[in-house]
């Protein structure tokens, strides 16, 4: 049982235990689970094992269908009268709430997976992710709405990158290096399956070339992923203070080399892609910390990560 505080919030209904996030959070964190249902919003910690969610309801009426199940006739009344406060929370249907949980973080694997030749971490299979995907939704189908009824179809690379044998970016560098250095980027840039999710993916040298101030980029790519079969507009860009460029496609990275003066350092995006708001290096570890605990067997897992844990073929 979990105490849930309902309130109302800017003509929103709001049924929250003490601390979780919601999508009213000012910036979205990459350990939020997020569901889109009949009325509203759902989210849980994915660090968290409580099973009963945090809500955000613009339509508490459609919401009725199943918040009995997820928290119990109590909060479904409560939100019904329009009743704010503390009340006790238990899922009337423990199945339902699971299910409910466990679709929510099969989305998130497919978003925030931290897959990484260079840490070991094994990417999801995408077909089998998505076939989990759909029977999770069928299971939930008296609760979910909108873009999570739908499976959305994952971009098919069929090819390892070892297969292709571009050389873009292999040529003799020359010039005197000034710096050099490696980092991670911020996840919410980014869409997943395009670039490796370790701290040290993005390298960079600033070099003296010419009499000019050049700046070469390298990114490794992320695991299975061959970068010249990614669409154009999915493919990654590099900001340099004002100065933005695309990142070429080489055998199993994305590099670049622009003019630009010395000590500029380089943030990886992808235009049109994420918040403002970047995730912390912080953040971004404790995620991979929970990758490798389910690849170890903590927790009831996913298909597609039984499968990654048995498969350590790319390391």
């Amino acid at each position: 049982m979990v105490t849930v505080e309902v309130r109302g919030v800017d003509g929103l209904t709001v049924l929250a235990p003490v601390g979780a996030p919601t999508v009213l959070d000012p910036v979205p964190g990459v350990g939020v689970l997020v569901l889109e249902v009949s009325g509203g919003h759902l989210t849980w910690d994915l660090f968290g094992d409580s099973v009963v969610p945090a809500a955000v309801l613009e339509d508490p009426a459609a919401a009725q269908d199943w918040l009995w199940a997820l928290y119990g006739e109590a909060a479904a009344v409560a939100v019904a009268d329009g009743v704010d406060g503390p009340l006790d929370a238990e899922p009337a249907d423990p199945g339902q709430a699971e299910d409910a949980r466990r679709l929510a973080y099969a989305h998130w694997a497919a978003r925030w997976w931290p897959a990484s030749t260079l840490d070991g971490i094994a990417a999801l299979d995408p077909g089998l992710l998505d076939a989990e995907i759909a029977e999770l939704t069928a299971a939930c189908d008296a609760l979910v709405d909108g873009a999570d009824a739908v499976v959305a179809a994952s971009v098919e690379v069929p090819a390892r990158a070892e297969d292709y044998a571009l050389a873009a970016g292999d040529g003799v560098r020359e010039g005197m290096v000034l710096r050099r250095g490696s980092t991670g980027w911020a996840w919410h840039r980014c869409p997943p399956g395009v670039v490796d999710a370790s701290e040290q993916a993005l390298t960079w040298e600033s070099v003296r070339q010419g009499g000019s101030g050049v700046l070469r980029v390298d990114v490794v790519a992320a695991p299975r992923t061959v970068p010249v079969l990614v669409p154009a507009h999915l493919r990654p860009w590099v900001r340099v203070g004002e100065l933005r460029a695309p990142l070429d496609a080489a055998a199993d990275r994305w590099v670049t080399t622009l003019a630009t003066p010395e000590g500029a350092e380089p943030e990886l995006f992808v235009p049109g892609v994420g918040s403002a708001q970047p995730d912390s290096a912080a953040d971004r570890v404790r995620v991979r910390e929970f990758a490798r605990a389910r690849l170890s067997g903590a927790g009831s897992l996913l298909r597609a990560e039984s499968a990654a844990a048995a498969d350590d073929s790319d390391f």
